[in-house]
């Protein structure tokens, strides 16, 4: 079903009416009786812990209600949120409530469908953790799309090689000259075992300064990291964990929705769905290049202004790649990258 398609005066009435519920909220002011026709509680500030279906998890923000886990519905004018969206909300019962104010982001990160459709998934985030491990294989390819997508978020991206005791046992070359490559570009690359306990300690100091997402394919283990981070006193909020595929060496789904997690002692993650694809056809070429850091020195500094970094003379990025400061793999996923961008 549709929604209705609102009128240009209707849609300045409904941010209107927001912008002055986000106005009362910050000077707290109590809301004027009108301000609640369909006879719910006050509005109080909220946060999108999950988001599935047409429903919500709301962790309140109040001081009398501080903590506590409400399910709501938003109410249709409103944008698609996303979890970690702070947000205005008003209670009809003791555990139920209706969303009726998106308060500003300051981040957004978003992902197509199955439907080419754009969807969010985590707001509010400051990092993104980009997952791997030596089974599902990884791809340079899908690691370089959502390094794009954190440099034109302004993200900070993070690298984490996940069971690294089972790459240990396998030696595997490839990968360890995968990660070298994003090592010399300056990211950050870290190793972690939930069983041996290596590298935890080190992500939860990283954690401890950001919001941040967890993203990768299915199977790489990052519901097991969320539960190493919570620890052993928070069974009941634990992230469940599925196996791998038998005989295809890819993860199963475990995670359906992005979920919020408060790490005792750290700061906050969000757990998101594993994918094996991860779009970008809703950027444009001069976005793709500026999501690859080490191309940033050679902008513009090619003799042509059109230049295709391929074939052209004075090109400053292949001339960059035969001196060595960019890796011939990292251009070969631009341009691969680039041939994708038509939905």
């Amino acid at each position: 079903m549709t929604k209705r398609r609102l009128s240009q005066q209707q849609r300045g009435r409904i941010n209107r009416n927001q912008e002055d519920r986000q106005t009362r909220l910050r000077s707290e002011k109590p809301a004027r009786p009108e301000a609640n026709p369909e006879d719910l509680g006050p509005e109080i500030p909220g946060l999108v812990i999950c988001h599935f279906g047409q429903q919500l998890e709301i962790e309140s923000l109040a001081p009398e209600s501080v903590g506590q886990v409400f399910r709501c519905f938003q109410r249709t004018n409103l944008p698609s949120l996303a979890t970690g969206d702070r947000v205005i909300w008003q209670a009809d019962s003791d555990s139920t409530g209706v969303v009726v104010a998106l308060q500003d982001r300051i981040s957004l990160m978003s992902r197509p469908n199955q439907q080419s459709v754009l969807r969010p998934v985590a707001a509010n985030v400051s990092a993104v953790a980009i997952v791997i491990a030596p089974l599902p294989q990884p791809f340079a390819n899908l690691i370089d799309r959502y390094l794009v997508m954190a440099e034109h978020l302004g993200l900070r991206p993070l690298i984490v090689l996940n069971k690294v005791d089972a790459f240990m046992a396998s030696r595997d070359v490839d990968i360890e000259s995968m990660l070298a490559i994003y090592a010399c570009v300056g990211y950050p690359v870290l190793r972690v075992s939930c069983k041996q306990g290596v590298g935890i300690e080190e992500l939860k100091r990283f954690l401890a300064e950001h919001t941040v997402v967890f993203v990768g394919q299915s199977g790489v283990g990052k519901s097991s990291l969320v539960n190493a981070l919570l620890g052993d006193d928070s069974q009941e909020d634990s992230a469940l964990v599925g196996d791998m595929s038998v005989g295809r060496e890819k993860g199963t789904h475990t995670t359906t929705a992005a979920r919020l997690y408060h790490l005792p002692g750290s700061g906050d993650l969000i757990d998101s769905p594993g994918i094996r694809e991860f779009g970008l056809w809703h950027m444009d070429p001069q976005m793709v290049f500026d999501g690859f850091a080490e191309f940033q020195p050679y902008r513009g500094a090619c003799r042509f202004r059109d230049c295709s970094h391929q074939q052209e003379p004075g090109c400053a990025l292949l001339k960059a790649v035969e001196e060595g400061h960019i890796s011939p793999q990292r251009l070969a996923s631009y341009f691969a990258l680039l041939s994708t961008l038509t939905p």
